[in-house]
């Protein structure tokens, strides 16, 4: 055995000893003597002992407090996170409730899964299918305007394209029905690949910064009336007898967690009227020139349209307008299906 080893076991002895003796004298003592003795042994050779005990129960206390605290800490971080979340999302069930209830018949709602993959920035899985009556090409829409189309219909489910898709077109015209072209995805790069473009446009019509754009009914695949969005600016090409636009899109891919899908009898019967509130025409010229004098200085810090992964919330990065209040809408009929009255 080394000798330090022997030296501790030495010294771990004769403190055992030396306690076995000092507990055998305060025994022995007289009832007179033991407290007196007891007392000045916690003043003088006890009290380190005391002390080291008194912060091992002040630490160990400590440690208990602060597990309690982060605890406590953490629960509350995460309701304040779930309460926004939920707050947000309670606010955008609310738009489409009202738009449900202007809508009346024709629609159902769905929820929009979105990839995380390659390629799948510009579609989404529809939770509804051939069973509700969705066929191929029935709109999308949302209280904010279009969201795309549906591309293939399964019974239990569907696959929908967004505008952004590169494949889009609707047929469109400005709010005043004065000139009509065929908007598509923009083909830029960086922020601007989330814009909309307007083709077509006769040359001797001119639209102004601001001018709402809407779906002409054309074609018969989505209603007239349909909010598509707004003019920036007029895109200089090469076409000299049409004009050409970029549009900032009604609706922002970030805010498509559940969207309406137009039924054919609803199609054909139009959307009028349901839509037809407009946003003042100063804020909206105000974010388009925001919008053109950014892209005009080849920056992306005035755009403010994002990426469908993106945690921006508002259509097209503005906040959404403010639901009215349920009570003052009609509620829907429980068969949204079926046109009012019809069999």
């Amino acid at each position: 055995m080394p000798r330090s080893a022997r030296s501790d076991a030495r010294l771990d002895t004769g403190l055992f000893v030396a306690c076995l003796a000092v507990a055998a004298f305060a025994v022995i003592l007289p009832p007179a003597l033991r407290d007196p003795t007891a007392a000045a042994l916690r003043r003088t050779l006890v009290a380190p002992l005391v002390a080291l005990q008194r912060t091992a129960e002040h630490g160990r206390n400590a440690l208990v407090m602060h597990d309690a605290i982060v605890r406590a800490r953490d629960s509350l971080a995460l309701l304040a996170q779930r309460g926004a979340s939920l707050a947000a999302e309670n606010d955008r069930l609310r738009e489409l409730l009202g738009l449900a209830a202007d809508l009346q018949w024709g629609f159902v709602s769905a929820e929009a899964l979105k990839g995380r993959g390659p390629g799948e920035d510009y579609t989404v899985a529809l939770s509804v299918g051939a069973s509700a009556g969705v066929v191929p090409f029935s709109p999308l829409v949302a209280p904010e305007g279009l969201v795309g189309t549906v591309l293939s219909a399964d019974p239990g489910m569907s696959l929908a394209i967004l505008w952004a898709h590169p494949d889009f077109r609707a047929s469109a015209m400005s709010a005043d029905g004065a000139a009509f072209g065929i908007v598509k995805a923009h083909a830029g790069r960086g922020a601007s690949r989330w814009l909309l473009e307007l083709t077509g446009i006769p040359f001797r019509q001119q639209l102004r910064p601001g001018a709402r754009i809407l779906t002409s009914g054309l074609g018969g695949t989505y209603p007239r009336g349909i909010p598509i969005g707004t003019v920036i600016e007029e895109r200089k090409t090469s076409e000299g007898y049409a004009r050409s636009y970029l549009v900032r899109p009604a609706v922002s891919p970030a805010e498509l967690s559940a969207v309406m899908v137009l039924l054919p009898p609803r199609v054909r019967a139009g959307a009028a009227g349901v839509w037809s509130a407009s946003p003042p025409a100063e804020s909206v010229a105000r974010a388009g020139a925001g919008i053109r004098d950014s892209l005009r200085r080849g920056g992306t810090a005035g755009v403010t349209l994002v990426r469908p992964d993106s945690a921006a919330t508002g259509a097209a990065g503005a906040p959404p307008a403010a639901p009215s209040a349920p009570s003052a809408r009609p509620r829907p009929p429980a068969d949204t299906g079926r046109p009012p009255g019809g069999r």
